[in-house]
């Protein structure tokens, strides 16, 4: 069994990212500009939004992170939006997901302006995806993507099952697995929490991805011998031996797994750190095409 190890590969690609943006101040060209808004004080969410903050400074990136109450209104927010939209030195925007209950997320990501949706979740952008167009693809799929070429996986004719049908992951993982590239040219199935006969799905697969946001849905007996594992789910369960009274574990059984695997990601260190690799990859993307 080897590690998918998203840190190691993040790393690497981050670095290349950070010379090229350094090579770009040196010539008098546009630093790379990320707008963040946060609303509210979802622990997690919090996490995730300063992370990607830090990100952005190690590698030579402006970045503006705004924080918005939980009781915002759906207006002000997207007005929010709307003036990051028109702001020229804003290169990406991203909304942290998810929202609080009184703002609808598809109108905060329609009203993102397409050019600047790094995190790949608008309508145009994952049209253009689906049609093999450039665009800004989804952070996750993409960051899962570029961890399969680094380790030089052959994925071509396998067996992939997807587990979770969202727009942000399951879906584009997909499109883009079963697409024309490498990696890619799998046969995939997308599978969900109401598909009847997963587990026999899944011992058929060579490639397995989690994203059904379950903890340890994904049991050994459901695992071929030297199958493929990649984990997206990122989930908080109750840890009376850890300080902060939890502990973080994927979609995915690790320890019972990983054993039957040739490949599997950790959680954490894994899709999560690909993610952020993806939307800074995405980012500069963005002001090199304006």
């Amino acid at each position: 069994m080897q590690l998918l190890d998203g840190k190691l590969v993040s790393e690497s690609i981050l670095a290349e990212i950070a010379e090229e943006v350094s090579a770009r101040k040196k010539a008098g060209k546009k630093t790379p500009h990320l707008a963040a808004i946060l609303v509210g004080g979802d622990p997690a969410s919090q996490t995730y939004v300063a992370s990607k903050v830090k990100t952005c400074e190690q590698i030579g990136f402006a970045s503006t992170l705004v924080r918005l109450e939980a009781d915002t209104s759906e207006d002000e927010l997207l007005n929010q939006i709307r003036f990051f939209n028109t702001n020229d030195d804003i290169d990406g925007i991203l909304v942290q997901l998810p929202l609080p209950k009184h703002i609808s997320e598809e109108k905060v990501i329609n009203t993102i302006n397409p050019e600047k949706d790094v995190d790949g979740f608008h309508p145009i952008s994952l049209g253009r995806m689906v049609l093999g167009q450039p665009t800004f693809i989804s952070a996750t799929p993409n960051g899962i993507m570029m961890m399969l070429a680094h380790y030089n996986i052959d994925t071509a004719g396998k067996n992939c099952v997807v587990i979770g049908r969202s727009n942000i992951v399951g879906t584009p993982m997909s499109i883009l697995l079963s697409r024309n590239t490498n990696p890619g040219n799998c046969t995939v199935t997308l599978a969900h929490s109401k598909t009847k006969n997963l587990k026999e799905l899944c011992l058929q697969a060579d490639i397995i991805v989690a994203a059904i946001g379950r903890p340890n849905y994904v049991t050994a007996d459901m695992v071929k011998e030297g199958a493929i594992i990649v984990d997206v789910g990122i989930n908080r369960i109750d840890d009376a031996s850890k300080k902060s009274g939890f502990r973080l574990v994927g979609d995915v059984d690790f320890a019972n797994v990983a054993e039957k695997c040739s490949y599997i990601t950790p959680v954490p260190g894994g899709v999560g750190k690909m993610t952020i690799c993806a939307l800074m990859k995405n980012t500069l993307l963005a002001v090199k095409d304006r």
